[in-house]
């Protein structure tokens, strides 16, 4: 089923829409907000807004270390956490920890993630970037749910990708045990199942007063990218042969900065009130794909399966028995 508040507000921002705008007399003093992946790429840019708007922003991070560097006179040292999403131990760790602060969550962004890389296993012979982008977030979610505090004004972003047009979840062989392995068809699925597990959360939550929402940022070339060559982005269609932005990529991509916004709106936005369980794009709910092709029309909307309430009950509860077997 898909939610009928799956449909553009007419927000008066758009793809270009830069964080201050959003954040325009936001004030956020004394809400505690978590993000992954919060000190690189548009993460970083999220954190950035986020602690200029009064927040306290605390980081897990992979390598703790290094995101501490990166985020010098931004986040103090002691509100970045080591956490690695592919240990479910150390997503654990980092929850107790959380716990033990004894404050309330207000907003919790499920950042980080990887693309396209090479075939890696991770936890119980999962397939990495599901294992990483999906089941380590869906871990740390689900711990954290009775941490949030229930006035009604609390939300789960979760960031999804236009990728998510390139595939469904794959029922039948989610980790490419028996299928050979395709990069982009896994993350693809990946973020198909992070655009789910905020569906899922916010049936699962609303009641509470915290709601769940989906995010594509829009296309930014970030450090995301590491994984491809110059040659593939040129034939996905994003770089000239010298390297320099292709036309496409110049009309369509955002900054850092601008690709912050989407989640920041989510996060903020008085424009949601009484609404989630949608997915968002270019700062306003997203409309529905009427088809997907190879075209432009692949970058921009959400396709049923990637929203259906009934795909997204069913991969909570998969993910979960995946997790209780690990």
């Amino acid at each position: 089923m898909i939610s009928k508040l799956q449909k553009p507000l007419k927000s008066g921002f758009n793809q270009k829409t830069e964080p201050d705008q959003i954040l325009n007399n936001v004030d956020l003093f004394n809400k505690n907000i978590i993000i992954t992946g919060g000190y690189s790429g548009i993460g970083l840019e999220t954190t950035k807004a986020l602690k200029s708007a009064g927040a306290r922003v605390i980081i897990p991070a992979k390598r703790q270390t290094h995101a501490q560097s990166l985020l010098a006179n931004i986040v103090p040292e002691e509100d970045i956490y080591e956490m690695n999403l592919a240990d479910l131990k150390s997503v654990s760790n980092f929850v107790e920890s959380f716990s033990q602060l004894n404050i309330k969550l207000d907003i919790l962004i499920n950042n980080a993630g990887i693309m396209a890389c090479p075939e890696t296993r991770v936890g119980n012979n999962w397939e990495s970037q599901f294992g990483i982008n999906h089941i380590g977030h869906q871990v740390l979610v689900t711990k954290l749910m009775n941490n949030f505090r229930a006035d009604g004004n609390s939300r789960f972003i979760s960031l999804s990708s236009s990728a998510h047009s390139i595939s469904k979840i794959q029922w039948d062989d989610i980790h490419f045990i028996n299928s050979p392995y395709n990069k982009w068809a896994a993350y693809g699925q990946s973020k198909t199942a992070s655009s789910l597990l905020a569906i899922e959360f916010d049936k699962k939550m609303k009641d509470k007063g915290v709601r769940g929402f989906a995010v594509h940022p829009g296309g930014i070339l970030t450090p995301l990218q590491r994984h491809l060559e110059n040659k593939e982005m040129v034939a996905l269609g994003w770089k000239k042969e010298d390297g320099s932005l292709s036309d496409l990529a110049a009309k369509f991509f955002k900054s850092s900065t601008q690709g912050a916004s989407t989640t920041l709106w989510c996060a903020v936005s008085k424009q949601l009130k009484d609404i989630g369980g949608v997915f968002c794009e270019n700062c306003d709910i997203a409309e529905r794909k009427k088809f997907i092709d190879k075209s432009q029309q692949r970058y921009f909307g959400v396709a049923d399966y990637a929203i259906d309430s009934e795909e997204a009950e069913k991969l909570w509860n998969i993910t979960e028995e995946m997790i209780s077997r690990h």
